[in-house]
């Protein structure tokens, strides 16, 4: 669909929001803030890592944000057993004798990677190239994927056993790491009584590939003041030790800091945040609304912090 100018093409981006919130509504209660941070992302075309302990709904959530979208969803459970070619796809041979590519499940628009951190990095690895280059590429013929294209994962926080931690170089293909938190005593009465019942709510698709590929686009048309990326970019160099700009507790408590990546996110997250709070261009407090998501898994604490119990969030919101 095409709008006659960005403005339109901003209400109608508000508009498809709303919307799909209404959706996700139906079947999901509370994580209000979550839902707009998933939805960022995709918007920015980005991926998202949801972390929480079980029975928060984070795989339900990801299935109805992709019913509410037309799009092509796979999800993929991640096991230790699990091999790249399960996720990718190999070649085969075909009655005539030829070699035939079988796709595998990354073919599709929308990935949920279920319980990404249980699978060797042989296999997580698998994903870097789909990630970054939106291809994969088997016996050396690269195979692009169709857009728009998301992985959206899942991690377990307590489990540790049978586990395998991201490399820090998958992580940071991650434009957001969102933690869910335990509903409230009211959100958790209200879905203990939508979920002990016989009725299913219907989920209807509001938005087309289309649509998505356009808001995509127009996320980064959306200017930028000078002010608004240097605060970004300072707040990402505060978190390196031993930069110009670094602070008493980046000294004191941060190993690593965050890379360049860190500093597109902040600003195309603060732009599509601004598109949905109705404003057509971010300010300073759109890049601190999306600072938390970006950074937390982008900085490393060091054994200092760790003792005294100072959390990546701490050190994110003294930083901020």
């Amino acid at each position: 669909m095409k709008y006659s100018s960005d403005v339109e093409a901003a209400e109608a981006m508000k508009v498809a929001y709303e919307k799909i919130r209404g959706e996700i509504g139906k079947v999901i209660t509370g994580q209000d803030d979550v839902v707009r941070k998933l939805l960022t992302a995709i918007f920015c075309q980005g991926h998202c890592l949801l972390v929480g302990v079980p029975g928060l709904a984070k795989t339900l959530l990801i299935q109805t944000i992709a019913s509410s979208l037309d799009l092509n969803f796979n999800r993929i459970q991640f096991t230790p057993d699990l091999m790249p070619s399960d996720i990718l796809g190999s070649e085969t041979l075909d009655q005539n004798r030829n070699f035939k590519f079988i796709k595998g499940p990354v073919f599709a628009n929308i990935i949920l990677a279920d319980e990404i951190n249980r699978t060797p990095p042989k296999t997580q690895s698998a994903l870097l190239e789909a990630m970054q280059e939106y291809s994969v590429t088997i016996a050396g013929v690269k195979h692009p994927l169709d857009r728009p294209f998301f992985v959206l994962a899942t991690q377990n926080p307590i489990e540790q056993e049978g586990t395998y931690p991201l490399p820090e170089a998958q992580l940071d293909r991650f434009m957001f790491m969102i933690q869910l938190d335990y509903p409230s005593y009211t959100e958790e009465v209200s879905i203990v009584k939508n979920t002990t019942n016989d009725v299913r709510k219907q989920v209807n698709e509001v938005i087309t590939a289309e649509e998505i590929l356009e808001f995509q686009h127009l996320v980064r048309r959306v200017p930028v003041t000078d002010h608004v990326i240097e605060y970004a970019v300072k707040l990402v160099h505060k978190t390196r030790p031993g930069s110009t700009h670094a602070v008493k507790e980046t000294g004191d408590y941060l190993e690593w800091g965050a890379g360049p990546r860190a500093s597109q996110a902040l600003i195309l997250a603060a732009k599509c945040n601004a598109l949905l709070s109705g404003k057509y261009s971010p300010d300073v407090e759109d890049v601190k609304a999306v600072a938390l998501p970006v950074l937390r898994h982008r900085i490393i604490r060091n054994f200092k912090a760790e003792a005294e119990g100072i959390s990546v969030e701490d050190i994110i919101a003294r930083l901020v």
